[in-house]
């Protein structure tokens, strides 16, 4: 495998900002007025919430102008752009170093999740770019159909990801693993990449993203994976983390060493209306200081799920916001944010 000069640093990397997009009419904001204002004040929550720690900015589709500055703290910068969805992990570019330590940014091909039939995508496909150059970094150009939620990397060489997503037939019907390791190393700079089989169950229902590993696990630090558990037996992903777990026990990360493996328990509710959740205390973001965690209303088990997250991210504030109505919409807060780290000295 050839070597690169690009390389994209651990989440828990010094930032500069974050990255969000303010929600917009459409399948997954919701159909009632209810729903909407739901949707739109989830989003705001988390932006507001890290923007009262460190600088973020916001895309904005023109038709949510308005409410995007009524609903929005003062300190965040807004940038008018015509958009389809407003996940931005996936949507948005995935930032890099160079080997000068200057800044980069990935512009995966974004198709929707595999081409869903509920978005177009098509006003998000130079997102990406649009993004860098108000950064101002140089932008990597990149054939593979990719989001930033169907990645993890720890910063020194590896990267998780899913059969189910990079393999997907609607993403990337001709490639097979050793052409997406060899991508991934080339804009990643990663060299040991550690593939999941699948994600969790309702990760593949109508507005799932067939298997993206933001929920299911996470590197905090070399060497270990705080990985998401569900003990409760009838619930389907009970088998599916079994099998991950016992495939993460003998793997082994860029380095050639074992991992430590934190489980994170899943909260005790197990279903809703559409059948069983995903709820995930994975799909948390690490920021300057502090890490914004999912929350699912269970005071036990949010509680718990802070507790190992201040243990695996030493010095850090956890603070945990609801994230019910995001995992409502296909995601978690992980998913709607994305960090672009600092140029390295």
């Amino acid at each position: 495998m050839t070597t690169t000069h690009w390389l994209m640093p651990s989440e828990s990397a010094p930032q500069d900002r974050i990255w969000m997009s303010f929600p917009r009419e459409g399948a997954t904001l919701g159909s009632t007025p209810a729903e909407k204002d739901a949707g739109y004040a989830a989003w705001a929550s988390v932006a507001n919430t890290i923007a009262s720690r460190q600088p973020l900015s916001m895309i904005v589709d023109p038709s949510e102008r308005t409410r995007a500055r009524a609903m929005l703290d003062g300190s965040i910068d807004i940038y008018d752009r015509v958009i389809d969805d407003f996940w931005l992990r996936d949507s948005g570019p995935t930032f890099v170093h160079a080997a000068d330590g200057s800044l980069a940014a990935v512009d995966w091909i974004f198709n929707g999740w595999g081409g869903n039939d509920w978005t177009s995508a098509t006003n998000d496909r130079d997102l990406a770019r649009f993004i860098a150059g108000i950064v101002g970094a140089p932008v990597i150009p990149s054939l593979l159909v990719n989001e930033g939620g169907g990645i993890h990397v720890d910063g020194a060489g590896t990267v998780l990801i899913t059969e189910t997503v990079q393999l997907d037939p609607g993403r990337n019907p001709h490639a097979d693993k050793q052409r997406v390791e060899e991508e991934l190393c080339r804009t990643l700079g990663t060299t040991q990449a550690i593939w999941l089989p699948r994600g969790l169950t309702r990760d593949y229902e109508t507005y799932g993203t067939r298997g993206h590993v933001d929920i299911v696990a996470t590197i905090p630090s070399d060497g270990v994976i705080l990985l998401h558990e569900q003990r409760d037996s009838s619930h389907p992903d009970h088998a599916v983390m079994r099998d991950i777990r016992a495939l993460l026990q003998l793997a082994t990360d860029a380095q050639g060493r074992s991992f430590d493996i934190i489980d994170v328990p899943a909260p005790d509710c197990i279903s809703d209306g559409h059948g069983p959740v995903d709820y995930s205390y994975i799909n948390h973001l690490v920021i300057n200081g502090a890490v914004i965690a999912c929350g699912f209303g269970e005071e036990i088990a949010d509680a718990r799920a802070r507790d190992i997250l201040a243990a695996a991210y030493p010095g850090r504030e956890v603070v945990t916001l609801d994230a019910r109505e995001l995992f409502a919409r296909g995601g978690g807060i992980h998913c709607i944010t994305q960090q672009q780290p600092s140029a390295r000295p």
